[in-house]
């Protein structure tokens, strides 16, 4: 058994969440030993595709009419399509059709959670759907307290000053507007969002939020996974305010890396993060104030410990074996 690990415009996706599970699925095959090939005009016996651009799609096809079997990875919804880019909200009920399109053209779909799962059920795929995490490198994402203080040094963070990060695209679904307005309501702290979209690509609004950001919040931009471990280890607080999901895998980092970890309170984490025992969580901005200044002043109890198990359960060793199940049938 070879599987094909098609690339193809997911070069686009490098950057992202997409990006970062296709890096993990690399690493599941090496785990399991299973040969896998990223040229296609190697011989191989399953198709394994991440995106959801037409190139995909035409591989997919291609793939059927040489009896290849096609495994496709629904990392999408129209849920949390929506609030994203110009125009999303618009084009959300186009999107849905086209992604029913791509999904049933597989012969299995896998999706990150039971969450994400039960949305794609409810639009009527035909094709068998199974739910299984991205998976986390709980060996790389741990704390480090060298890399911690490398990081504060770097953007010159003083030992006891508090800091708050988040993770994301620069868009309305990932919680930007309310982190950037979190910030000017708690000006004694310091915030910093990792991840970068190019502007011209976001509404007006985000724009505008972004450009007069007080002065407590920094924006680096897009950095390599060695940089986030760093700011993982080295700041007080992960924020997680995105409005949707299909997993999160900057959440399962966090969970990881045995950091505080506040998010919004949405259905796809009623059931697997449980409020007061692995996270915190909160809904309006007020209630992010709350538990963010009991969380900073240790008001709270520590719930690092069982984080980082719900992130174990989930580590790349794991996943892997679950996935080899789904191969072989």
């Amino acid at each position: 058994m070879k599987v094909l690990l098609y690339n193809g415009l997911s070069r686009f996706a490098t950057k992202s969440g997409i990006g970062e599970a296709i890096r993990h699925q690399e690493k599941f095959f090496n785990l399991l030993d299973l040969p896998y090939t990223k040229n296609i005009k190697d011989s191989f016996d399953i198709i394994q595709l991440n995106t959801i651009f037409p190139d995909s799609l035409f591989i997919s096809h291609w793939g059927k009419l040489r009896n290849k079997k096609i495994i496709y990875y629904a990392h999408s919804t129209m849920e949390d399509f929506r609030n994203s880019f110009k125009g999303s909200n618009w084009l959300a009920p186009l999107f849905k059709r086209w992604i029913i399109h791509c999904y049933n053209s597989g012969d299995i779909i896998l999706t990150p959670t039971d969450y994400s799962k039960s949305i794609l059920e409810s639009y009527g795929l035909k094709k068998p759907i199974y739910s299984l995490s991205n998976g986390i490198d709980t060996n790389f994402f741990c704390p480090n307290e060298k890399m911690g203080f490398s990081f504060r040094e770097k953007y010159n963070i003083s030992s006891t000053q508090k800091v708050i990060i988040s993770v994301g695209h620069y868009i309305e679904r990932k919680g930007i507007l309310d982190f950037i307005e979190l910030a000017k309501l708690m000006p004694e702290y310091q915030f910093i969002w990792f991840g970068y979209t190019n502007l011209n690509l976001v509404p007006k609004n985000i724009k505008i939020a972004i450009k007069s950001a007080s002065t407590n919040v920094r924006f680096p931009g897009y950095v390599d996974k060695n940089e986030l471990k760093s700011a993982f280890s080295g700041a007080d607080l992960f924020l997680f305010m995105s409005y949707e999901e299909t997993e999160g895998i900057a959440l399962l980092e966090a969970l990881s890396s045995k950091i505080p970890v506040l998010i919004r309170d949405i259905p796809i984490y009623k059931k697997w993060l449980i409020e007061n025992q692995d996270v915190y969580k909160a809904l309006t901005l007020t209630g992010f104030k709350d538990k963010t200044e009991k969380i900073l002043n240790k008001e709270l109890e520590d719930l690092t410990s069982n984080a980082y198990k719900v992130a174990a359960e989930r580590d790349l060793d794991n996943i892997s074996k679950k996935l080899l199940n789904i191969y072989s049938k």
